[in-house]
């Protein structure tokens, strides 16, 4: 039986990678990385990747939740973190302060 951090650490290599390939201007779904990874039903998983990574090289940032919300959790250097390197990139916001995922949603494709 495998020892479960490195479990872990399978599973979240294989949501950061897919999360690598978000382009600039884009954002996905905790569920829709995790349905693309082979495991729908684990989006809470894949929100517990995101926070625990320490790769900057990782865009987490362009993960948000199925209503475009974004997470205290990526507000490491202050309140409004994710959202700032979100507008930064471009991302559209709606008046309610969530990404307007009509407009931006990541549809799978590797960037060009």
């Amino acid at each position: 039986m495998k020892d479960s951090t490195a479990m872990n650490g399978q599973v979240f290599s294989r949501f950061y990678a897919l999360v690598r390939q978000i382009p600039p201007g884009q954002a996905a779904t905790y569920g829709q990385i995790a349905r693309m990874a082979g495991m729908p039903r684990c989006a809470r998983l894949v929100g517990y990747a995101m926070a625990a990574c320490q790769d900057p090289g990782i865009p987490c940032h362009r993960v948000v939740d199925r209503m475009g919300g974004t997470k205290a959790a990526f507000d490491t250097l202050a309140p409004g973190t994710q959202r700032a390197l979100l507008e930064a990139e471009g991302v559209p916001f709606r008046s309610d302060g969530t990404v307007d995922l009509d407009r931006c949603l990541w549809d799978g494709s590797a960037p060009t």
